[in-house]
């Protein structure tokens, strides 16, 4: 069984840091950690045969943009489950409310009545602006079809959440070795010498 592969950092820009008041004793430690994320770089681009630049230019681009579309859909679907518990809450609500507002309509609209179960009436109204607002006119759904729609967006949520984190994995990754490369060859490409994140 191999061993885990070692997380690839960002090398370090020595001259700016020794800019900074770094000593001697900085510089060598950084000379060999770079050294090190050079060779963790090269050991990637290997075993992924990108020994083109272009080729890894556009694995990298071609991450992100997945990172990306996948943070979209992941953000589609959380509203659509925020919005389908949002009605089911207020379904909920329109029902229990439903008799005591039947039962001021019956009692001809009485202010007596109102004072009395004004919360529940308003807790009614409310209910029916939010049904109303949320579907926008349409029919409004079976709870049974409100849960099974809920149960469905929270899988697929799932599954999204770990193919999104497995894209940002990978993309880091890309960044990380496609910036490394970029750094030793001299190629200025957007980073502006990014601290270390340690």
């Amino acid at each position: 069984m191999r061993p885990p592969r070692q997380r690839i950092n960002l090398v370090i820009d020595i001259q700016q840091r020794i800019a900074q008041g770094k000593g001697p004793g900085y510089e060598h430690w950084a000379k060999l950690y770079n050294l090190k994320q050079m060779a963790t770089a090269l050991q990637y681009l290997q075993e992924n045969g990108l020994t083109d630049y272009d080729a890894l230019a556009e694995k990298t681009e071609t991450a992100v943009d997945r990172a990306h579309a996948l943070a979209g859909e992941l953000r589609a679907v959380e509203e659509q489950l925020a919005q389908t518990s949002a009605l089911m809450g207020a379904v909920v609500d329109y029902a229990k409310t439903r008799p005591v507002f039947d039962g001021y309509k019956a009692a001809r609209y009485s202010k007596k009545y109102l004072a009395a179960h004004e919360e529940e009436l308003d807790t009614y109204r409310a209910a029916k602006a939010s049904i109303n607002e949320l579907l926008g006119g349409a029919k409004l759904p079976k709870m049974e079809k409100l849960k099974q729609q809920r149960r469905e967006l929270a899988e697929q949520k799932k599954a999204l959440y770990a193919a999104y984190r497995q894209a940002q994995r990978d993309m880091r990754e890309l960044v990380t070795v496609k910036g490394n490369v970029d750094h030793l060859l001299g190629v200025t490409g957007g980073r502006d010498d990014k601290d270390q994140a340690r």
